[in-house]
């Protein structure tokens, strides 16, 4: 007993420094956007485009698809069961809001994870582990601002960016099988979309994305920062990082949900 105690609490406070390192990590990479160029140290914004492009650009395809899948799958099941009590024409309700506050951000969020948080964790690794991180030390130059920032600010532009798309393409989509099933038009199907739907609630969407962007970012940094062991380590801080950022997303939109909802 005494050992799993043990376990437990160095497992606990482990966690708690890992957290303190990512919040230490945020603060810093918004001080080097801010004060950098003051200091004549600039965030660099050819970093900053090319991790864009890779997060944002790159994802496109793959975003469309899931969540073209995802519109679809609301609208059969939303018909599906509101036709139990000869309801379907209220299905747009469910599929609209479904997709705005929690769908779209969501699989956005752990596409992105799974994706570009793994590349970004395996690339900071790699430069830990070869000694990269520590002769930028040397020459004086911030890891932070050289490595973190540029990815942390891509992260929080791109992913609002792919869920404002996912959010249209899901909508789009399910709206293709509704219209057909009920025989509406398009036109009926966006204009109740557009009564239903109000800032908030596209405000709720975008907002929980910018915090899924920021956690995704900052939990690959931290494992990338943390990693040794040679080529193992690599694949088990990568492996970490997509599975921490996936638990991450899931129990903080749950948490995110119920304080907007509760108010």
């Amino acid at each position: 007993m005494l050992r799993v105690a043990e376990g437990i609490g160095r497992s606990v406070v482990r966690g708690a420094e890992e957290v303190g390192f990512a919040g230490a990590l945020f603060v810093e990479s918004l001080l080097w956007a801010v004060f950098g160029p003051a200091r004549r140290q600039p965030v660099r914004l050819p970093a900053v485009v090319t991790q864009m492009m890779q997060i944002g650009v790159g994802a496109l395809p793959i975003a469309t698809v899931l969540a073209a899948t995802i519109g679809l799958m609301l609208a059969i099941q939303s018909l599906y069961s509101l036709s139990l009590f000869g309801a379907e024409s209220f299905a747009t309700v469910g599929i609209a809001l479904a997709v705005v506050r929690e769908f779209a951000p969501l699989i956005v969020a752990i596409l992105i994870a799974g994706r570009s948080g793994s590349a970004l964790a395996a690339r900071f690794s790699t430069m830990m582990i070869n000694q990269e991180v520590d002769a930028l030390k040397v020459m004086g130059i911030s890891p932070v601002r050289f490595l973190v920032a540029p990815s942390l600010i891509a992260m929080m532009i791109m992913v609002p960016a792919l869920t404002m798309w996912a959010m249209l393409v899901a909508l789009t989509a399910g709206g293709l099988f509704v219209t057909a099933s009920l025989q509406l038009s398009m036109a009926a199907y966006f204009a109740d979309v557009i009564a239903i739907l109000s800032v908030n609630d596209l405000m709720h969407g975008l907002g929980k994305s910018v915090l899924f962007a920021a956690l995704v970012a900052l939990v690959s940094a931290v494992n990338g920062a943390l990693a040794d062991g040679g080529a193992e380590g690599v694949g088990q801080r990568t492996t970490r990082a997509v599975v921490q950022s996936i638990a991450a997303i899931i129990m903080v939109d749950m948490i995110f949900a119920f304080i907007v909802t509760s108010g």
